[in-house]
């Protein structure tokens, strides 16, 4: 199948390394050119190397998606760089474990301006580029708890729900524009921190590999008619019927 994505241009955050680096690798096996944006340098310098060797063109703009300012920047970079932008990817790591009753105003805070606030001024500052050329896409990489909060990341739960909330909102007002707006909700993949973390016993996992196609198709031609919608990317582990 032909994504349609060669020539295009993508901007991924938190890209540096897990799902967020697969779905950058994928972008560009598919002929995107890929803005990509971390806080590791090193890291992201890597991965514009990787791509470079397999073909491809990438540009690395470091940086912490936290910072109001960042967003825009990158959708200026990219725009300076190849005068054009598709796509958007919004990601970033996760927040660090707590059941809800014990988590304070800080951490909900740190929580929310990471996994909900950064990805929808990624959006705030792409869609009118978007809407502009009547084509677009921008997805957010989320997690399975939007659709079946876990007990132990009741910040994930709460930031990430908020965002894919959002999401949903979004989607309805430029339905019409050509841009979709949509979220992969992922469950256990073998990325390094769920391998650090440990994996739970009989779990099944998926590869980060295969993520980052999801994520590359939700960006394609094909993917029109897919908007407003939490994709599970889990291996059937989310057991609710909605």
């Amino acid at each position: 199948m032909d994504l349609g994505l060669s020539g295009r241009v993508a901007v991924v955050t938190a890209a540096s390394k897990g799902l967020g680096r697969a779905s950058a690798l994928a972008l560009a096996a598919e002929g995107a050119r890929v803005l990509v944006s971390a806080r590791s340098a090193d890291l992201l310098d890597a991965l514009v190397e990787e791509v470079g060797a397999a073909g491809g063109e990438a540009l690395a703009v470091p940086g912490d998606m936290t910072d109001p300012a960042l967003p825009s920047r990158l959708v200026a970079a990219a725009l300076e760089r190849w005068g054009r932008l598709d796509a958007v990817v919004g990601n970033a790591g996760g927040p660090p474990t707590g059941r809800a009753l014990d988590v304070d105003d800080d951490a909900l805070l740190a929580a929310f301006q990471a996994n909900a606030l950064a990805s929808i001024r990624l959006a705030r500052a792409a869609v009118p580029h978007l809407v502009e050329r009547g084509w677009g896409r921008v997805v957010f990489i989320a997690s399975a708890s939007v659709k079946q909060p876990i007990p132990d990341l009741a910040l994930s739960n709460t930031a990430r729900t908020a965002l894919w909330a959002w999401t949903k909102t979004a989607a309805a007002d430029i339905a019409a524009s050509g841009v979709t707006i949509n979220v992969v909700a992922p469950g256990l993949h073998a990325t390094d921190r769920l391998l650090e973390r440990g994996v739970p016993a009989g779990a099944r996992t998926g590869t980060p590999e295969d993520f980052g196609k999801v994520v590359a198709f939700l960006c394609s031609e094909p993917a029109a008619f897919v908007n407003g919608t939490a994709v599970a990317v889990d291996g059937g582990a989310t057991l609710g019927l909605l």
